[in-house]
């Protein structure tokens, strides 16, 4: 099977080893992964603040790039779901609305590929510890994917994965929200470090570098004592100590 990745500017940017993670799970897997080197933003930033004219040229650019693909995978919900927002931003662009649905229907995000394309649910993984997952919001409530992290998870050895209160609320990231609305991002990301706190895990996982990228930043400045993991980093852990 031939997969092609789209990598997302936060994993190019700042975690090109959860990337890596992906490709070494999706290569055991016998999947066949190429980079399409004209991928560029998905346009989500812009789409999100009203820039349409800014979203519609990044959307054409992905488009192009990813249409020759068998199926498309992102080690992000986020960015998954800006791919099913295309065909709705092409809508009066003609051919463009076509070739958009074409490319929305054949793009997954990566444990979504995994158990629903894949079939697969068990990896084989070991990573012994206490952790949480963070359901991110575009995952759950745009992609509508709240199943396939936790079947792969269940199977992993050794982990323990313990409930997070209130975990269906937003870290505060939200992309440009954080930047513009910063002092609500914190008391809302504060929320979520708090709950992750009294879970009594050590480690979070997370299938959003964005949200990854907040909570941990946040994590940091408080000085806590909590890792902070994509989930691909847990599913191609095979020894204790292998991040």
């Amino acid at each position: 099977m031939k997969v092609s990745l789209f990598i997302t500017c936060l994993s190019e940017m700042f975690y090109q080893n959860a990337a890596k993670d992906v490709v070494e799970v999706l290569e055991r897997l016998d999947c066949e992964v190429d980079f399409p080197k004209g991928q560029i933003c998905c346009g989500q930033p812009a789409y999100n603040s009203g820039y349409r004219k800014d979203a519609k040229k990044a959307a054409k650019q992905m488009i192009a790039s990813f249409e020759a693909s068998e199926y498309i995978v992102t080690p992000s919900g986020s960015c998954a779901a800006m791919f099913k927002e295309y065909p709705q931003l092409l809508k009066d662009e003609g051919e463009w609305h076509e070739r958009a649905k074409k490319v929305a229907d054949k793009t997954y995000e990566f444990t979504q590929f995994i158990v629903n394309i894949l079939k697969v649910e068990d990896l084989g993984a070991t990573y012994p510890a206490k952790a949480t997952y963070h359901t991110s919001c575009h995952m759950t409530r745009l992609l509508h994917e709240k199943e396939a992290p936790f079947r792969l998870l269940k199977n992993v050895r050794g982990l323990e994965l313990l409930p997070l209160q209130n975990n269906y609320d937003c870290c505060g990231f939200g992309g440009t929200f954080a930047v513009k609305m910063a002092p609500i991002s914190e008391q809302m990301v504060d929320e979520k470090i708090r709950h992750i706190e009294e879970s009594t895990a050590n480690v979070l996982i997370a299938a959003d570098n964005g949200c990854m990228m907040n909570i941990k930043g946040r994590i940091d400045r408080k000085g806590k004592a909590i890792e902070v993991k994509h989930i691909a980093q847990i599913l191609n852990t095979r020894v204790e100590g292998r991040v």
